[in-house]
């Protein structure tokens, strides 16, 4: 499996923070998608390049667990590696950490089926060989 872990850079913009300027809740599934999508350009991969050769990525379960607020105007730095990969499904990690202070602000997870564009699961091993063998390590 290859574990190889990304870093993407997020600023907390003004408006994703609520009056005490504290980041909203559902902003942190937003910068996962962020950190997703890095992940996948660090490893060769787009989502276009998927999309375009008919392989979805929808999200199945995600989970987020919240050690302390992120403020407007933090740059935040997620860590993203991945959990687990059989083939059919890819479950990656995201620790997201205050840039200033190094704490963390969040963890979670999302959990991904590989599908055709009928959101049918495939396998990927048989669909694109050569993704598979990336992921694998």
């Amino acid at each position: 499996m290859n574990q190889g872990v990304t870093w993407s850079e997020i600023r907390v913009r003004y408006r994703e923070t609520d009056q005490m300027a504290i980041a909203w809740h559902g902003n942190y599934i937003e910068w996962f998608e962020v950190a997703r999508t890095d992940w996948l350009r660090g490893h060769g991969l787009s989502y276009r390049e998927l999309e375009n050769r008919g392989i979805l990525l929808p999200v199945l379960r995600v989970s987020c667990d919240y050690a302390r607020p992120a403020r407007y105007d933090d740059v935040l730095v997620i860590e993203t590696k991945l959990q687990s990969y059989n083939g059919l499904r890819l479950t990656l990690s995201y620790i997201v950490r205050a840039q200033q202070e190094e704490s963390i602000v969040a963890s979670g997870h999302t959990e991904h089926a590989f599908t055709n564009a009928k959101l049918h699961p495939i396998r990927i091993a048989r669909s694109a060989p050569e993704i598979h063998r990336l992921l694998e390590g």
